[in-house]
């Protein structure tokens, strides 16, 4: 499964010697992260996440022992061995201190949410910190490929798995469908393999990649074995999640703070049975369209388009007693008047809406962007590649910049914006 991972190979001059004290180690790590970031940025701009690919290894560090123990101390189901390619990354992220701090904060709404998922599925609770290798918890994230959500689904995986796209609803976004997916996907990896970090291989660069390096190494079922034989992204792949599980578990002894989250994490969840604007749950809620949208970013309209034969599920931030009767007035298409604070249009990741507009036609064409390909234009609006080359005479996989592609059969949506509003994050 192709990854939000970047394929760029960084760090190609490194030549450090041991330092004998921690100020000049620690110097040289930032000197070298600094380098990797700015590599990188150039290389891969259009992808959400950017996540250096660290292949050469860096000399441990009279700490090794210290971080070994940890690690030690903090596994459960899955190994997490202590390396050089593994402190590499440990540097890395401690390196981005706000960003780490951020995560942090996020942890505390998606986490349980992971949790619960796993949990039922039978799979180890600390396979969660794999979505921050992910997608750094930002479920709108979208890669040059066409991953996207949390756990960067492709289409045609999320398909397989369960996860549904069209025109409304993208459910790679969704952070609890995409969870169950993502539990799925490595509970089948290890029932094939019989090693968690193998799954986790796979899940990056696909069974078939590790299936063809366990058959290299000469059957051997362990990723440091195999390692050699993989892709090269999937060789820093699993160190960067063993070392993000590290991060994640001891953050604030390196001077990092969790920071709050900009959103409600205190939610409760309504089944939607109609065509509901999510502006007008918010000027129900009286709240912003923002925190909507933030909480529930399946829907790429901004309109949960439930029907009583398919109830959709709404993510509400608690709200006062005082605005159930607004609430449930545009749950049900009651013809009464709701809150007179109405929340502004805002803008949040891949969406805006605009409560103005009136009925109009989801968008039936689309303009190609420089670094768009037919798969990532695909996955945008809920078709196949195959449609795209039919609807459009193409016959490469070739998306020509600036040309005018028709990408879905134009179906009538009330109160929705048209293409121009719907853009990577």
């Amino acid at each position: 499964m192709k990854r939000l991972f970047t394929l760029t190979i960084c760090l190609l001059s490194l030549q450090i010697l041991q330092a004998e004290s921690i100020t000049t180690n620690s110097a040289k790590t930032v000197k070298q992260v600094n380098q990797v970031t700015r590599v990188n940025a150039d290389a891969i701009n259009a992808d959400t996440t950017i996540l250096p690919v660290l292949n050469q290894p860096m000399p441990l560090s009279s700490y090794g022992g210290m971080y070994k123990r940890r690690l030690d101390s903090i596994r459960k189901d899955i190994q997490l061995d202590y390396n050089e390619y593994v402190q590499a990354y440990i540097d890395l992220y401690m390196h981005n201190r706000d960003e780490m701090g951020q995560v942090a904060g996020l942890t505390k709404y998606y986490f349980p949410i992971y949790e619960k998922a796993f949990r039922e599925a039978g799979i180890p609770d600390e396979i969660k910190f794999l979505s921050i290798v992910e997608s750094k918890l930002d479920p709108n994230a979208v890669s040059r490929v066409g991953a996207t959500g949390l756990w960067q689904f492709m289409g045609t995986t999320a398909k397989i798995y369960g996860l549904n796209m069209d025109n409304y609803v993208d459910e790679r976004r969704d952070p609890i469908q995409s969870s169950y997916a993502a539990a799925a996907y490595l509970k089948d990896a290890y029932q094939e393999f019989g090693d968690w970090l193998l799954a986790i291989a796979s899940y990056n660069c696909g069974k078939s990649n590790v299936e063809r390096a366990v058959e290299k190494a000469g059957g051997v079922t362990d990723f440091w074995s195999i390692r050699q034989y993989l892709p090269v992204e999937t060789r820093g792949y699993v160190p960067a999640f063993i070392a993000m599980n590290y991060v994640m578990n001891y953050f604030n002894k390196h001077n990092i703070v969790a920071q709050a989250c900009n959103f409600s994490t205190r939610t409760d969840t309504v089944m939607v049975k109609r065509v509901v604007p999510l502006s007008n749950v918010a000027q129900a809620l009286d709240v912003s369209l923002r925190e909507i949208t933030i909480l529930n970013p399946s829907y790429r309209m901004a309109v949960v388009n439930g029907s009583p034969k398919t109830p959709r599920r709404l993510i509400i931030p608690q709200t006062a007693k005082g605005n159930y009767a607004a609430l449930y007035n545009v749950l049900n298409g009651v013809d009464a008047p709701i809150s007179t604070a109405a929340a502004k249009p805002a803008t949040y990741a891949a969406v805006q809406y605009s409560p103005a507009k009136s009925e109009r036609h989801i968008p039936t064409h689309h303009k190609v962007r420089k670094g768009e390909t037919l798969a990532s234009i695909a996955d945008k609006f809920g078709c196949e590649v195959s449609d795209l080359k039919v609807w459009n005479h193409l016959k490469t996989n070739r998306a020509p910049v600036g040309a005018m592609l028709k990408v879905s059969a134009g179906e009538v949506a009330a109160n929705v914006q048209d293409d121009g509003g719907y853009s990577k994050n």
